[in-house]
């Protein structure tokens, strides 16, 4: 069975950094796309940043210049630098791997931006 396994979020006040990470098993990493979603209260899922299997990246307009995407194949991780968090940033953050034929989700981890 698949799993992606999220880790790194918290609280943090509005300014600092978080680094989450999402490992990922049973699957050929390096064959699938990798992003990095979140969901606030009350509104939908959105994309954050993804990188491909080539290592290009791509990132939400709201996100472009304050965070980075970046990916592991050795270790079967991608990593997401938070940097210049803002409350607006609050969400639960989820790890997602697609290629052609499959879809996978990680349960999330909480990310709380506030003084």
């Amino acid at each position: 069975q698949v799993q992606l396994v999220e880790s790194g979020g918290g609280l943090v006040q509005p300014g600092g950094s978080l680094r989450l990470s999402c490992a990922a098993s049973r699957i050929t990493f390096s064959r699938y796309t990798m992003g990095w979603y979140r969901q606030a209260p009350g509104k939908q899922r959105e994309l954050v940043a993804a990188i491909t299997k080539a290592f290009s990246t791509n990132y939400a307009d709201s996100v472009k210049g304050r965070f980075i995407v970046s990916r592991d194949n050795a270790k079967n991780t991608v990593h997401l630098q938070m940097n210049s968090l803002e409350p607006e940033d609050t969400a639960a953050y989820y790890c997602n791997a697609f290629d052609s034929l499959n879809n996978y989700w990680g349960q999330g981890t909480q990310v709380t931006v506030s003084s």
